[in-house]
């Protein structure tokens, strides 16, 4: 029988042309490597285009010699694989993409399996070219013995999961390796150090009752490290412990996709302290005028109050952005216990620093209301005495928004202070004050712009921006009769300023935008929010928009950050703070953390998609593009779809009971690819209430 018009040739898997990935595809040679490197390999021969082997075999006589000699006289079952030019390669593994075949018998069933295979290459598309191909779409065609394996598994020379390299990271099932990589099975994983010690396992096992014995995973550490050296570096291994207890190597590729870790020192950062005051996406511009004030005013607060080490203090800013979203430093701020209390508790610095600031603190409990009312009425007078920003010559324009970045410094500062220091007062708001006057205002038919031309205090129902404002919320319920700005307590009249000098200074930048000539960008001047503060400046002096505008593009919207995180290679690495665990349902495969829409691959899709799936079935490989995130209700993060959803940085969450039925399609979601968390996000709830310093650090 032959093989609808492919010409094969047969080359052996312990030749030195089998080394070639450009003849045998990277799956092949790669074992073929590993056989010269003295590694436990079964024996094989792989099946090629017989173009690309002159020098080997041909035909289909060829290919039943070879056949025959490998199954042997009672024509015992093969395996036959999938070496493609796409697979396998250190830039993408497409696992599981291409078909491979077990327990093939005879000749008849043996030609099928290779036809089978062969067919694959043109059915399944890389999800991404390579950086390196063999021959176009060329397939070549594994085939090795059948191997019933008494424990088989994946094993990773270093932990993909958690970014580590002096981790490996094994899962193990009863039986072959297929039935974990195919995403049927969740297995068991353990992790060991490179010494082989066992760091923990998952789900835990009783002692003597271990699937891989403390001997089978130093024999596993060793062939980890002897492959590391073969291939120089860690590498994806399949493997199969026989019913003799022998180990056999059943591939090896290169790990293509390591989670980013946090250098250690790296800070803990998370948007909760600050993303009231700035809750979305901020642009370049927007950042400049209102997230550098914010941090310079938290840092003399923190500075005042002794909280925090100066020296700390001047290394780093208080507040950064990441992915254009404000973020804090927990531990400056007193968001979180600390990491170590213990050793806080017996470090005499910072009592002696408190000590030594106790009568500054106890003045300024007492000076800083006046300080405030003082600060407020500058505030007032200053916006008062702005005329309307057409009658504005560029040069005042810019003067004003200069003035906002510096009263803005001070606004915060003593917010922070107030918040600390002074308590809630009153207990009233801004935001309660302003939709008092809001049911009025719709009460009386009034347009929003009339509203908060009449009622400033308006402005604390919007975020700030340099775009267009966003419409007020719908008719509410607030009953209560509207009250004076004057009412509020001192934090929140000193929060409600910093919402109208943020206002003022978004009216000046839009007054600038239609003054500035777009020269030849031809993008219009609502773009200038992708400028900087002093790219500005030189816009309106005149002295043109800078070089390379037009290709700089707005800063899209991600998804929320997660609630605690360190940085890692500039990416946000989710974390729990200290006191705080997970429910333990689920388990990270990687890919970071994102948020979005629930779905079950049925029907249209939504933006930001998260695929909700019972396993991990590598067919849906061709959704992983641009999902938000992948939750599973079984499967293992060594499996062929949770290695392509690291490739693509898809957030992976595997073994979350039930997660079909208590995510169904439209939840909005939340996945932590590190942690396994997943939640659902609360869309009615409001933002963080700030805690710029915890108060008992400042007290």
């Amino acid at each position: 029988m032959g093989f609808e018009g492919a010409e094969l040739a047969v080359v052996p898997l312990d030749a030195e042309h089998a080394k070639d990935a450009a003849v045998t595809g990277a799956k092949a040679a790669n074992l073929a490597r590993a056989i010269v490197a003295g590694l436990p390999v079964l024996p094989g021969f792989v099946l090629v285009p017989a173009d690309c082997a002159p020098w080997a075999a041909t035909g289909e006589d060829a290919v039943r010699t070879a056949w025959r000699a490998l199954a042997g006289a009672d024509e015992r079952p093969l395996v036959v694989r999938s070496s493609s030019a796409h697979e396998d390669t250190e830039d993408s593994s497409m696992a599981g993409r291409f078909e491979s075949l077990l327990d093939v018998r005879g000749w008849e069933e043996f030609t099928i399996a290779v036809q089978i295979v062969l067919d694959s290459a043109g059915r399944v598309r890389p999800l991404r070219p390579p950086q390196k191909t063999l021959d176009g779409d060329a397939m070549a065609v594994l085939v090795q013995p059948m191997l019933q394996s008494a424990v088989g598994g994946v094993m990773f020379g270093a932990d993909p999961v958690e970014g580590r390299t002096d981790r490996i990271l094994v899962s193990a099932v009863p039986g072959g390796p297929h039935q974990l990589v195919d995403g049927s099975t969740q297995g068991v994983r353990y992790q060991l150090t490179r010494l082989a010690r066992l760091v923990r396992t998952d789900p835990a096992e009783a002692r003597g009752h271990r699937l891989l014995s403390h001997r089978r995973q130093v024999r596993l550490v060793d062939l980890a490290k002897k492959t590391e050296r073969a291939f120089g570096g860690p590498q994806d291994m399949e493997f199969g412990f026989d019913a003799d207890g022998k180990l056999w190597l059943f591939q090896a590729r290169p790990i293509t996709a390591m989670a980013a870790r946090p250098l250690p020192g790296a800070r803990l950062l998370g948007p909760g302290p600050v993303a009231e005051t700035l809750p979305g996406v901020l642009q370049p511009l927007e950042e400049d005028l209102w997230v550098t004030p914010m941090s310079h005013g938290l840092t003399l607060a923190l500075d005042i109050a002794a909280a925090a080490p100066r020296r700390q203090l001047r290394k780093l800013p208080v507040v950064t952005t990441v992915d254009g979203r404000a973020s804090a430093d927990l531990r400056l701020l007193g968001a979180i216990p600390s990491a170590h209390p213990v050793l806080d508790f017996i470090n005499p610095a910072p009592g002696a620093r408190l000590a030594g600031a106790a009568w500054r603190i106890g003045r300024l409990r007492s000076a800083l209301p006046l300080l405030a009312i003082d600060l407020m009425a500058d505030v007032d007078r200053q916006l008062a005495d702005f005329p309307p920003p057409r009658e504005m010559l560029s040069g005042q324009l810019l003067d004003a928004i200069a003035w906002g970045r510096q009263v803005l410094s001070s606004l915060h500062a003593q917010e922070s202070l107030a918040g600390a220091l002074l308590g809630a007062g009153s207990g009233a708001t801004a935001a309660g004050e302003a939709l008092a006057e809001l049911t009025e205002g719709r009460r009386r038919g009034l347009s929003d712009e009339q509203l908060i031309e009449r009622h400033p205090v308006l402005l604390a129902l919007l975020p700030p921006t340099l775009g267009d404002r966003p419409p007020l919320p719908g008719q509410t319920g607030w009953t209560t009769a509207p009250r004076g700005v004057g009412a509020l307590p001192v934090r929140e009249g000193l929060r409600l300023r910093i919402r109208w000098v943020q206002e003022m200074q978004a009216q000046m930048v839009r007054e600038l935008a239609q003054r500035v000539d777009p020269g030849e960008c031809g993008f219009g001047p609502s773009r200038l929010v992708l400028l900087h503060w002093e790219e500005l400046v030189e816009a309106a002096d005149g002295r043109g928009l800078p070089a390379g505008l037009a290709e700089r593009l707005p800063r899209e919207d991600t998804g929320p950050l997660p609630a605690a995180f360190r940085l890692a290679d500039g990416r946000p690495v989710a974390e729990l703070p200290p006191g705080h665990r997970t429910s333990g349902e689920g388990q990270g495969a990687g890919g970071g953390f994102g948020t979005g829409t629930a779905w079950d691959g049925h029907g249209d899709r939504p933006d930001r998609a998260v695929l909700v799936v019972r396993s991990l079935d590598p067919a849906l490989a061709p959704l992983l593009p641009g999902l938000a995130g992948l939750v599973a209700e079984t499967g293992s993060a060594l499996s062929h779809l949770a290695v392509l959803a690291r490739e693509y940085r898809v957030p992976t969450a595997v073994r979350v009971p039930a997660a079909v039925d208590r995510f169904p399609s439209g939840t909005p979601l939340t996945v932590d690819g590190g942690t396994g968390a997943v939640t659902v996000n609360d869309t009615g709830g409001t933002a963080a209430e700030p805690t710029s310093i915890r108060e008992e650090s400042a007290a």
